[in-house]
């Protein structure tokens, strides 16, 4: 989908609907299964916290953070680690 080699865990894609059309909703997120189990397993993460990482990961995109940029990337990895840690998981990192 975004034309870079091999699948990627987690996908986000905003709302746009017309000005006109009032709503609260942001968006939909697309977490791939076998790719997000295969990455707790290997980083010795268990599965509900993974997927608590990517669903923080893909709702923070939705809200405009990015990770393109150094800069970027630290501001929404700790904005990352506050929401998970305020759910009762580790640190992702």
């Amino acid at each position: 989908y975004r034309h870079k080699t091999g699948p990627t865990n987690v996908l986000s894609f905003p709302l746009e609907l017309p000005a006109e059309i009032e709503n609260d909703l942001l968006g939909d997120i697309v977490i791939c299964a076998a790719l997000a189990n295969k990455e707790a397993e290997a980083q010795n993460k268990g599965p509900d916290a993974h997927w608590a990482h990517l669903t923080v990961h893909g709702i923070l995109h939705l809200l405009g953070y990015d990770h393109i940029t150094d800069a970027d990337a630290v501001k929404m990895e700790a904005e990352e680690i506050t929401i998970l840690t305020t759910l009762g998981f580790p640190n992702p990192y």
